[in-house]
């Protein structure tokens, strides 16, 4: 039996790209127009992954009656949230440009700010959820419309259908924050 060395990591040390270049694209879109639009698809690249992680937080901490389906509903939404900056990581790479990827780059580049490492309650925190939802699908309409008047509307497309599942998500935080329920509070004594 012959032995085989893989190399798992290349020891390749020469930059191929950097970060905040925005090389020639296949797709012919004009170099001017794919660096305005990668900055903005990076903007909702960051944005996406704050709530992602403040989503995956409410995920881990959620507590009370209604855990399970709220357990399940947030997992459902951060997936959702990713699944999307997946789609505009990709589109970025195919502009010609580099998806922010590392925490602290996005954490800079975004629009949205974390509410932090504290826990709230349910409310407290679908709250701050549905407020960065707002946030983010106000900026994801700017993008759309950048991009519309840039003319990549490929890109102004795929924004479009990230941007319906976000404001579906929202609606149903809203609809979690209603008042009406039959999970009925203790009475304070």
């Amino acid at each position: 039996m012959r032995a085989y060395r893989i190399d798992t990591m290349s020891t390749q040390k020469t930059v191929r790209q950097r970060a905040d270049a925005v090389e020639e694209n296949e797709l012919r879109l004009e170099q001017e127009k794919a660096e305005q639009i990668v900055e903005a698809l990076n903007t909702e690249l960051a944005n996406s992954y704050v709530l992602y992680h403040q989503l995956k937080k409410h995920h881990w901490v959620v507590e009370g009656a209604e855990f399970l389906p709220l357990h399940e509903f947030l997992e459902e939404a951060y997936e959702h949230v990713e699944e999307g900056a997946d789609v505009i990581a990709e589109r970025t790479q195919a502009l010609g440009g580099v998806p922010v990827s590392g925490p602290t780059n996005q954490e800079q580049r975004a629009t949205v700010e974390f509410e932090g490492e504290d826990v709230y309650d349910v409310r407290t925190m679908f709250q701050n959820d549905l407020e960065m939802y707002g946030d983010i699908i106000e900026s994801m309409r700017d993008s759309i419309e950048l991009a519309e008047n840039l003319g990549d509307y490929a890109t102004a497309e795929i924004l479009r259908e990230i941007l319906v599942t976000l404001e579906d998500d929202g609606h149903h935080f809203e609809h979690y924050l209603e008042d009406d329920t039959l999970v009925l509070e203790e009475a304070t004594k």
